[in-house]
């Protein structure tokens, strides 16, 4: 798997270490190579040099056809320091002289030494000083030059008694000296070694340099800006963007700084707008919550309008009674008192007088309790006591409705924590909807059922009715103001908006679920310790 290298500093720290590497290799192989070509040129020349000097030293002796001489004198040359071997070669190929012992014999145009002349067909009479030398493996890691050098047949040569050579002969041999290349070998190894080194040394001083550089100039200044640009994103912008480098990073860091103080002075501005707004905010939950508590008062009042005739009805049945059961009383009263034998029929009446006028009493009651407007207060309050208020100032209208009310209570309900004028008018908002949707159905029914869900620790109260539903597209606006389903002039829509506000504000829920044609069934969900009013 590549390794990935993130940082800048390092990418161009490594960057220009191989710059550096590379170009010192590919010079210091220049260098090695043109002193060795240099070198290996001198030594050409000298090789060629030498190859004259034997020739012109033996010249006299070959010319008086002194030939032990001419060898004497090639033998103490070839003895010399750096000199491998000296041949000379007639131009049959056949070895006059060879300072190497045991080295007789012919060779042929193919061999490296005539081919000097003998390769391309017609032999050459003069060839170039680069072309007669040649470099040749030895073994064991060593080489050797070979300096060819051809023996023309002068005038003097030819025309000489020893010499049976005619004029057209133009190349009598060849001089071949052979030089070894292990001093020179030596010598580019240690160059070669110096050329390395000096490399290194430079690479590394150069390297350290640059790493300097790069840490001083580019690395710092650019860990300066990430820590600005780090503080300007945590918003802590009271730290300046300062950076001390080369001219681009300075103008980088003065666009930050630019950057942070207009940050700086936008996030003075929006938190004093957020500040008034927050004011704002206060003001209008404050008029939101008057105009909250005169809805609720508003509605409360179309309420007791609404109950206003079905109570009238409701009380005037026990009134009638007792005037009824006074009149009789008239009747049976005289002016001796009661009769005894009518004494008992006497109790009977006031009895019954007691029991209407309890009724009406008890009516009355539950109608100011709903209608009390004190200020809303939190109290441990029995639901089912609540229920039964609320369904006896309800009973009559129920029944004006042709709709059955029916109650499901359960037992040991626990008192929740709530408003009780603010609870009764839920449920008189409830059970009204729930009559006039059902009072169009055979067999219309209300159920009020109760329960304790002690996993959650809240009372689930339900509302439900086998009326005319609500249409699907409607559910999710039945809880909004001033929307209504109804005829004009049977409500103005904001009953269950009512319904819903005085749920949360107790920290509740309420949720309905509707099939058209079958009816409706409204649930609410009272925690039995709501949260602080200030959460």
């Amino acid at each position: 798997m590549p390794i990935r290298i993130h940082k800048l500093s390092l990418k161009l720290i490594l960057a220009l270490t191989g710059i550096l590497v590379v170009n010192g290799m590919v010079t210091g192989y220049f260098q090695a190579s043109t002193q060795e070509s240099q070198m290996l040129h001198s030594i050409k020349v000298g090789a060629d040099q030498l190859s004259g000097s034997i020739a012109s030293a033996t010249w006299h002796a070959m010319l008086a056809d002194r030939r032990n001489d001419a060898y004497q004198i090639m033998e103490m040359i070839a003895h010399k320091q750096g000199i491998s071997a000296v041949r000379i070669f007639n131009k049959e190929g056949k070895t006059m002289f060879s300072s190497v012992p045991g080295d007789n014999g012919m060779v042929g145009k193919a061999s490296p030494t005539c081919s000097v002349c003998h390769s391309a067909g017609v032999p050459l009479v003069k060839v170039e000083m680069n072309s007669r030398a040649r470099m040749f493996d030895v073994g064991s890691g060593k080489r050797n030059l070979a300096m060819v050098t051809p023996v023309y047949n002068e005038p003097s040569c030819s025309t000489a008694a020893c010499h049976a050579h005619p004029e057209n002969v133009k190349v009598l041999g060849v001089i071949e000296v052979v030089y070894g290349l292990n001093p020179v070998d030596e010598l580019m190894y240690g160059i070669r070694l110096r050329v390395v080194v000096i490399t290194l040394l430079l690479t590394v001083f150069v390297s350290v340099v640059v790493v300097f550089f790069v840490r001083r100039f580019v690395d710092a200044p650019i860990r300066e800006l990430i820590a600005g640009a780090k503080a300007v994103s945590a918003m802590q912008l009271d730290q300046p963007v300062v950076v001390n480098s080369c001219e681009e990073l300075e103008e980088l860091a003065s666009a930050f700084e630019s950057m942070r103080i207009r940050l700086q002075g936008a996030m003075e501005e929006l938190n004093r707008f957020t500040q008034s707004l927050e004011s704002k905010v206060e003001e209008r939950t404050e008029q939101l919550k008057v105009a909250h508590q005169k809805l609720l008062k508003s509605h409360r009042l179309a309420s007791l309008g609404q109950l206003s005739a079905s109570v009238a009805h409701e009380i005037n049945n026990p009134v009638s009674g007792v005037l009824n059961l006074a009149m009789l009383l008239q009747r049976i009263i005289t002016s001796e008192g009661v009769p005894p034998e009518r004494l008992d029929e006497v109790k009977r009446y006031l009895t019954q007088i007691v029991n209407e006028t309890t009724r009406v009493g008890r009516i009355v009651q539950d109608l100011l309790s709903f209608s009390r407007r004190s200020t809303p207060q939190r109290v441990a309050s029995d639901l089912h006591v609540l229920i039964d208020r609320t369904v006896t100032v309800l009973g009559h209208k129920v029944k004006l409705l042709n709709v059955a009310l029916k109650l499901d209570l359960e037992a040991g309900l626990p008192p929740v924590k709530c408003d009780p004028s603010q609870m009764q008018q839920v449920l008189f908002n409830l059970i009204i909807n729930a009559g006039e949707a059902a009072q169009n159905r055979p067999e219309a029914w209300v159920l009020i059922s109760t329960r304790f869900d002690r996993l959650k620790n809240e009372i689930i109260l339900r509302v439900s009715d086998n009326g005319e539903g609500i249409q699907r597209e409607n559910l999710s606006k039945i809880f909004d103001p001033f929307f209504t389903t109804k005829q004009e002039g049977k409500g103005v829509g904001l009953g269950l908006a009512v319904v819903y506000g005085i749920i949360e504000a107790h920290h509740g829920d309420i949720e309905v679920e509707s099939t058209p044609g079958e009816g409706t069934c409204f649930t609410v969900r009272i925690p039995l310790e709501p949260e602080a009013d200030g959460r």
